[in-house]
Parts: structure tokens; C-alpha cells; sequence
């Protein structure tokens, strides 16, 4: 399905219509501006960071009062879209942080949760075992949990999204590769193989996929390929609405999870290393490599021995890193009317809500009402740059 556009000049042209990109269409569209969205593929799809849903959404976040303060404005945000749109996007199952002390505190977090108003909970591994039976944790391991947490259905919310743009009147293009980019002061022109548009601003979120865009940008961006999969759990103690979302941090890894939504099986995946992939190569299939298994079943056996039974689904996805793993949200460097959006690094998703609505305000040349500072691309290069302003 494709939804062409008549028009050839817009108020702002939106190059990459994932998560982000959809988001913030939704927001424009929404204050009347004219809007277009351009996208590679077809939103939803399985080329981007969006898809093999679900995704975690915590609000007891490392990185300080910044994320916590994102993370719970993109909570009320994603119930507007939920309310909005009539579709299931959150699920309230909670969220469990584990992790060795050896490797990784949560005390820190959880100061800061207290703070920002965060209901968080502190468990020991005793209490950890006591309430989840299926855990089998030792005794050195310390817990946070917060019930108010849970997870988005990745790909409806981008569903939703994309359904709430369109019928406030923004123009979707997909399955449209951008082949170019031009910018003059009050301007910009996307060029493609179906034609060329022009705006008077531009926000770019093109996921792992930055790289195409090049020379227009260029960015401290390393796309990895990723794995999760689903392995078969023993009796019902892992099943969704009795078993929470997980993270676990070990002297072996990071990794996070799901519980087993209608018997699809325990999801995990490992949120640290991966194998670089660059856009345009088709990444490895899931076992390609033995640790694309061996990894989480591992983690699953030392932890949760009961969830480590059959692989039951697999698949493969893509991370867009960047070096310090924070995000990028700031105006092109050498254009003023053009903003970009990139560098997620695997733990963005639950915040495309709120960057959505941010992005729309400072395309509409309106102040953030959240703090961006630390988005800034200027801490890659000692060369001055703005950070995200009006």
C-alpha cells in the first residue's frame, strides 16, 4: 500500500518513517502542518529497529534525570496513542532489573526514581526467588522492580502512529529509497527515483539505515546486527500476567526479556556487542553464528532454567549505535532547518512518543519541552555546534 503524494512542496518532509520518523509526522499532522513522510520500506516493517515486537518500557532509567523525565512523558503519550488510535499498545506487567554488583549497580537508578516520583521497589535475590519461582538467582545478584513498567507492542504502536498521521493529514510515501538530499537557506528538496519534494524544513530519522544519506550527513553511527529469540518455558510461571519484563546484567553479558505472550515462548536477547552490518547487506540468519544461540541459552540456564527449553522463533535485528550509546537529536550542522534524529542504540524505542513530539516542535522552530542537551551532536566534535534549540 502506498499513499502518493500530489503535492511537491510541504512545510516538513520527514525521511524515515520507523518509530521516530512516524511519531513525529503524527504530531506535525496534528498541528496542521502540512507533512510528508518518505520511507524506504513500508511502516511497519522488518528492515528498521521496530519490528520483532514487543519492547520494554521502564521509567527507573540510567543516564540521570533527563531519560526518567523522557521516559515518563513518553508513558502518558503512548496512552494518548493507545486512547487515540484504538489499538493495544502497552501491556502494565511490570519490569525486573537484575544484576551482579560486580558488574553493574542499580542503585544509582534507583535514587534517581525516587526523586522523579518513580514507583521502584528494591528486592534482594531471596525476596527475587520468593516472588518469581522460575528465577534462580544467586545470592550476590540485587533486583529493582517497577510495577508500573511493562512493554509496547512495537509494531502497532507504529501502526497506530501512521493511522493517527494520516488522518490528520499528513502524505506517506514507502517503499521509496531517498537517493539524495539538497538544502539552500529556506529549503529543502528530497530527491528520489519517483520524483523530488521540497519543504521549508526536515527531519531526519533514518534509523541504521543514516549511512544512505551520505554526504548530505554523515554521524558517528555503527549499525549492528542483532539476535533475540523465543525458547519454550516449563509450567505457567513465565507467562504473561504472571511473570514481569526482565533485564539482567552479568560478568557474561547484558540481556533483556519478555514473558511468554500466548505461548509464543520466553523472549531474550542480548543487549551489548554484535556483528557490524551495513545498509543494503542482507545481515546473517539467525545461527549463523553459535553464539547467536549459545548466548541466550546460557543466560536463560544460569538464571531461569526452566525458560531455556526449545528454541521455539528467532530473529534477527539491527541496532544503531552510537559511541557513547546515548542519542542524537540535534539540527544538521550546517543547516538549520534540517533536524536529525539517530543513534538509538537499541534502547530507544519506548522514547519515540515524546521524541516525536519533540521533533515537532523544533520543526515548527517552537522550544523543546524536554531537556535534549545531552543529545547533542556537538559531543562527538570539538567544532562548535547548536544544540537542540528553537
Amino acid at each position: 500500500m502506498s499513499e502518493t503524494s500530489k503535492r511537491k512542496a510541504y512545510d516538513v518532509i520527514i525521511v524515515g518513517a520507523g518509530s521516530m520518523g512516524m511519531s513525529a509526522g503524527y504530531y506535525l499532522a496534528r498541528s496542521g502542518v502540512r507533512t510528508l513522510l518518505i520511507d524506504a520500506f513500508d511502516p511497519p516493517h522488518g528492515e528498521g529497529s521496530h519490528h520483532g515486537e514487543p519492547r520494554l518500557i521502564r521509567h527507573a532509567y540510567s543516564g540521570g534525570a533527563a531519560y526518567i523525565e523522557l521516559a515518563l512523558r513518553a508513558q502518558r503519550l503512548w496512552e494518548e496513542a493507545e486512547a487515540s488510535s484504538g489499538l493495544r499498545l502497552f501491556e502494565r506487567s511490570g519490569v525486573l532489573n537484575m544484576a551482579d554488583p560486580k558488574v553493574y549497580s542499580l542503585h544509582g537508578r534507583l535514587s534517581d526514581a525516587v526523586r522523579q516520583g518513580v514507583q521502584a521497589e528494591w528486592l534482594n535475590a531471596a525476596e527475587i526467588r520468593h516472588r518469581w519461582p522460575g528465577i534462580e538467582l544467586p545470592e550476590r545478584f540485587e533486583g529493582l522492580y517497577e510495577p508500573d513498567a511493562g512493554y509496547l507492542h512495537s509494531e502497532s504502536c507504529v501502526t497506530a502512529y501512521r493511522n493517527l498521521a494520516l488522518a490528520h493529514g499528513a502524505e506517506l510515501i514507502v517503499n521509496t529509497p531517498v537517493t539524495g538530499i539538497t538544502a539552500r537557506e529556506g529549503s529543502v528538496t528530497v530527491h528520489t527515483a519517483s520524483g523530488d519534494y521540497a519543504a521549508g524544513a526536515a527531519i531526519l530519522s533514518a534509523g541504521a539505515w543514516f549511512r544512505t544519506l551520505a554526504p548530505f550527513i554523515e554521524l558517528p553511527i555503527q549499525a549492528v546486527r542483532k539476535v533475540v529469540g523465543w525458547f519454550e518455558t516449563q509450567g505457567g510461571g513465565f507467562d504473561a500476567g504472571r511473570f514481569p519484563g526482565f533485564t539482567l546484567g552479568t560478568e557474561h553479558g547484558g540481556f533483556y526479556g519478555f514473558p511468554s505472550i500466548q505461548g509464543a515462548g520466553l523472549k531474550i536477547g542480548r543487549h551489548d556487542q554484535g556483528i557490524p552490518w551495513h545498509p543494503g547487506e542482507t545481515p546473517d540468519a539467525f545461527g549463523t553464528y553459535p553464539e547467536d544461540e549459545g548466548d541466550l541459552r546460557s543466560a536463560l540456564a544460569a538464571v531461569m532454567p526452566q525458560a531455556a527449553g526449545r528454541l521455539l522463533r528467532s530473529a534477527v535485528c539491527k541496532y544503531e549505535l552510537t559511541p557513547d550509546e546515548h542519542f542524537i537529536i540535534d539540527r544538521h550542522p550546517e543547516h538549520r532547518h534540517v533536524w536529525i534524529a539517530g543513534g538509538f542504540s537499541g534502547h530507544g524505542f519506548k522514547f519515540s512518543s515524546v521524541i516525536g513530539e519533540q521533533l515537532a516542535l523544533l520543526a515548527q522552530h517552537l522550544a523543546p519541552t524536554a531537556d535534549l542537551r545531552q543529545f547533542a551532536l556537538s559531543r562527538f566534535n570539538p567544532a562548535p555546534s547548536s544544540p537542540a534549540k528553537p
